[in-house]
């Protein structure tokens, strides 16, 4: 009896292990399937209407953006694709993503078989280029992966990343294999970029090298690779698009080479891998042999997605809402597709003096779009990409050495100076002001007061007379607006430094905004030399693109440009309800803005433009005046009835990740209106639950009880379990880690961020 009592126990036990494994298994299965992000993205979501986002394979902050370019139709193609084109010209490696610019599109690949003419063609005549149209229903696009089938050639093209390689897989199908070749175009770019040198070489049976030189948005461009193939090539035929030429090389203002191997009757696959340097081929060939020395494609492709995940994961939300787990994540997705790595692994790079430079100690970017991302996008990354801020302000204090100021709008190692103000400013003082480590902070201090003080961009009438002149410049207001709240950033940092001086001088600066108010009719407009505003009536609905005084937008949308002193701006009006009853004006007032209005004024409600970054903060004005339900009815109409997951969900240019952080800040239930310093102010978070994940074992947990469509007003908040009433927080809150909890009803609170003292006050 013993004996089987003893059996039966060992079976018991047996049976528990057993259940206790499956029961592991099922549960790493399901945080396997919890965890994976990648799932969520839809990268078509953008690339229909202005959305202007990239299509194709990259990894996060990559230096390679590989996908298809289209033949261009106008603006909507400034990335090089659009949803409603059916045509693909090649595989380019460097693209931008939501600008309102086209340019790079540099190093296209596209495979072919037989015969072809080298040039673009025409649209709806294949056999006039080297083009071919495609179905959607071929198409395939998830993080760090894109394939589509050609059907002129019946090729199956499949593209992967890591972050300065470019990986092609090509199966050439039934008759394609009989005649494999791949066409390397040094040509084409994209809208402004024009070849102006070229240069190929093959340097073994293997592998073909060469450099593009290009002007455009970017004047001075300069893309060196390396592309080798996984198959010996059998002839190697080189044209400056008139002839063919013989040798090995060639150096042409416009190059193509045409890369042949042999025939099969079966199906053929050629792997092709290409590796981008803005200094050498020879830093390309560093470039491969570091990241990619192998030939295992869904490997990389692995990688690729798995790089994607990781930073996913810096914020998981749960919501029951499928929608907006997709306008989420790709949300995400896209503020991490720029800045871009700009160096080698060397830490080669092409600086703004066009000389090549090293950088030491941190990584090189590029794609600056800053008068958009500084009031959104950065201020994310500072929470969730603490560890690249670092590397992100030396880039910018390299680039000051370099061209004599701080960057504008920087597109590989040129100073576009496109848009207006002083944008950087605000990004390096939000990051001294929370505490950004890792960057010398005198040279910083003295960047940003040198960029301030120049003569150039309106600075020195601004200097001499405390304003713009809108007889002498145009987009004056906006100039002026956007210099005031750089001023602001920067005195902040004076006063940080114990700096009186310098804080007095920038402090007053920054109020110069009073001076563009016109009190008789609420607005802010132009100002003449002799310090009188303009004769002519004011239309606030006007809009003339670049040719008035608002910079892509009207007077009712840039009065509002205060976010450094609304207090300010409030006594402007006359006091809170006069400055109310004008902003409530804004959401529901409907005009003419003219036949030259600006194509960026989009995703209106009344006159404000969320496709245009000057409204962004607007909506949370409410908040300082005491009517904090206000901003949670305008931010969740904003989040649900602009932002779609659909290829046109996006109602304007996306514009490095700005339109995307937008939402992505709103979602979670806050947003940072002031320019610098980390002041978050609260509006109507659209997730159930979320877990920001800070590093070092630390996370930030918000919880929004009893949220639905309906319940969209915050009642009481809560955080690390104590009573919170004021209706924002402060960076230093979040970083520190712990619990933010958000009570949800369907009525707005008559008590919470109501008082004076739990409302959000600018800083002076």
């Amino acid at each position: 009896m013993k004996s089987d009592i003893c059996i039966y126990t060992k079976i018991l036990v047996l049976i528990c292990f057993l259940f206790i494994i499956e029961a592991s298994c099922k549960s790493q299965n399901t945080y396997n399937e919890e965890y994976n992000l990648t799932k969520y993205v839809d990268p078509y979501i953008g690339t229909g209407a202005h959305g202007h986002v990239f299509m194709g394979a990259n990894v996060p902050f990559g230096a390679v953006q590989l996908g298809p370019t289209n033949i261009s139709h106008g603006w909507d193609w400034c990335s090089g694709y659009h949803i409603s084109d059916s045509t693909i010209l090649g595989f380019a490696h460097m693209h931008l993503s939501g600008v309102g610019t086209g340019d790079l599109g540099d190093i296209v690949l596209m495979p072919v078989t037989g015969y072809v003419k080298l040039r673009e063609g025409i649209h709806g005549d294949q056999s006039s280029g080297m083009y071919s149209l495609f179905n959607r229903s071929t198409e395939t696009a998830t993080p760090g992966y894109y394939a589509v089938h050609l059907n002129r050639y019946d090729i199956d093209v499949e593209l992967t990343a890591t972050r300065r390689v470019g990986f092609h897989k090509y199966i050439f199908k039934n008759k394609a294999a009989s005649d494999p070749r791949v066409i390397i175009n040094l040509e084409a770019g994209i809208d402004w970029d024009s070849p102006t040198e070229g240069y190929l070489i093959q340097e073994n049976d293997t592998v073909v090298s060469g450099y593009r030189l290009s002007t455009g948005w970017a004047k001075d461009q300069r893309v060196y690779f390396t592309a080798v193939f996984s198959e010996p090539i059998n002839k190697f035929s080189l044209s400056d698009s008139v002839s063919v030429k013989d040798g090995i090389s060639l150096t042409a203002r416009k190059v193509y080479g045409e890369v042949f191997f042999t025939s099969s009757t079966k199906k053929k696959e050629i792997l092709v891998k290409v590796a981008i340097s803005p200094v050498s081929i020879e830093g390309a060939k560093r470039n491969l042999q570091a990241e990619l020395p192998g030939w295992d494609f869904e490997k990389v492709k692995d990688e690729a997605n798995r790089a994607w995940n990781k930073e996913l994961n810096k914020i998981n939300i749960k919501t029951n809402d499928s929608t907006v787990l997709r306008n989420f994540y790709t949300g995400l997705y896209h503020t991490m597709i720029a800045p871009s790595v700009f160096c080698d692994v060397d830490g080669g790079y092409f600086g703004a003096d066009l000389k090549n430079h090293y950088s030491t100690g941190f990584i090189n970017y590029t794609t600056f779009s800053l008068w958009d991302t500084y009031r959104t996008a950065h201020p994310l990354m500072t929470i969730i990409h603490p560890e690249m801020m670092p590397d992100i302000i030396n880039t910018m204090l390299q680039i000051y050495k370099e061209q004599g100021k701080l960057p504008i709008w920087h597109l590989v190692g040129n100073e576009t100076d496109a848009m207006v103000g002083n944008p950087a400013i605000p990004v390096i003082a939000d990051a001294y002001l929370k505490g950004v480590v890792g960057f010398d902070k005198n040279l910083a201090y003295n960047a940003m007061k040198t960029s301030a003080l120049l003569d150039e961009r309106g600075l020195k009438e601004y200097k001499e007379l405390g304003y713009l002149p809108c007889d002498k410049m145009k987009e004056s207001v906006a100039k002026g607006l956007e210099y005031a709240l750089a001023d602001w950033a920067l005195a902040q940092v004076s006063k940080e430094r114990d700096m009186k001086d310098d804080y007095d001088y920038f402090l007053k600066r920054s109020n110069s905004f009073a001076r563009y108010f016109d009190k008789k009719i609420g607005f802010m407009r132009g100002i003449m030399s002799e310090g009188k505003f303009r004769e002519e009536p004011l239309n606030p609905f006007l809009s003339a693109h670049k040719e008035n005084d608002y910079t892509e937008g009207n007077a009712w949308q840039y009065t509002w440009l205060v976010p450094q002193n609304v207090e300010g701006l409030v006594n402007l009006f006359g006091g809170e309800n006069e400055f109310i009853q004008k902003l409530d004006s804004l959401f529901v007032i409907e005009g003419d803005m003219g036949p030259r209005a600006s194509m960026d004024i989009t995703g209106l409600i009344g006159q404000y433009a969320h496709g245009n970054e000057p409204s962004h903060h607007i909506p949370y004005l409410f908040s300082y005046v005491g009517q904090p339900w206000k901003t949670a009815e305008k931010v969740r109409k904003i989040m649900t009835t602009l932002y779609h997951d659909r290829p046109e969900g996006i109602c304007g240019n996306e514009d490095i990740g700005q339109m995307s952080a937008w939402y992505i800040m709103s979602a979670l239930g806050f947003y940072p209106l002031a320019p610098a310093g980390g002041t978050y102010v609260f509006g109507s978070p659209l997730i159930e639950r979320a877990t920001i994940d800070l590093g070092n074992g630390k996370t930030f947990v918000i919880k929004a009880n009893n949220n639905s469509p309906q319940n969209i007003y915050i009642q009481k908040v809560s955080l690390n379990g104590k009573a919170y009433t004021k209706s924002y927080i402060n960076h230093a809150d979040i970083i520190a880690g712990g619990e933010l909890i958000f009570e949800m009803g369907s009525i707005p609170s008559e008590i919470f961020g109501v008082k004076t003292t739990d409302r959000p006050q600018s800083i002076q």
